[in-house]
């Protein structure tokens, strides 16, 4: 049975990856913050354990506030403000499920029922979006990415926005539903994002392939 820790294993050992660790060792000495705490980098695989994935949430860089990442994909800590992206994506489901927007935006939730939320680059330094871009954590994610394509079926990818579109070719579209629509940040959901009904399609394909739906309501 394969496990998100031996795949993940393989790539421990290689090139990109011992660079990689050593350039978050050199930020870490230089007395720099990064988020989320490195305890929570693989926190998306924690809560997602290979064999429960379903959906895949792609995003792009963890919240570079405090308070805010917690190694999932659009989620923040229960207590603090939600992001206007989040805020969209409640928005979105609320009009296309019905879907009661909580006052938090914890999506733990999901990540428990097979959603993996998982980030492309996997830190950021406080305050310096897209500052671990092209360390490496991209061929790691990448990797993980395409090994759910080659040894999984019938899952939902969520792509949304130009960066996740970049994937599609990681993903095998005869054997998962890919789903494609613009961020659901504010500068751009209202050019496809609302209205994309990609939650029901989710569960739809779901059903259809005698998979549990996922309950969105938190």
């Amino acid at each position: 049975m394969l496990t998100w820790k031996t795949l993940h294993e393989q790539e421990f050992q290689k090139t990109y990856f011992v660079q990689l660790q050593s350039f978050l060792a050199k930020e870490i000495k230089a007395g720099e913050v990064l988020y989320p705490h490195s305890l929570n980098f693989y926190k998306a695989f924690d809560l997602t354990p290979f064999n429960d994935v379903k959906v895949i949430m792609l995003g792009q860089d963890p919240y570079h506030g405090p308070g805010q990442a917690q190694g999932l994909s659009f989620s923040v800590p229960a207590g603090s403000r939600t992001p206007p992206s989040l805020q969209n994506i409640y928005k979105e489901l609320a009009t296309s499920t019905g879907f009661i927007i909580p006052n938090h935006g914890n999506l733990e939730a999901w990540a428990e029922q097979g959603v993996l939320m998982m980030n492309s680059c996997l830190s950021v330094r406080a305050k310096s979006p897209g500052s671990h871009s092209g360390k490496g954590w991209e061929i790691f994610t990448d990797t993980m990415i395409q090994l759910l394509s080659t040894e999984k079926e019938h899952l939902v990818f969520m792509l949304w926005g130009k960066f996740a579109h970049s994937k599609q070719s990681l993903i095998n579209n005869q054997k998962h539903l890919v789903l494609t629509a613009p961020h659901p940040s504010p500068f751009s959901a209202h050019k496809g994002f609302l209205g994309c009904d990609h939650f029901n399609q989710a569960n739809a394909y779901l059903c259809k392939n005698k998979r549990q739906p996922i309950n969105w309501q938190l």
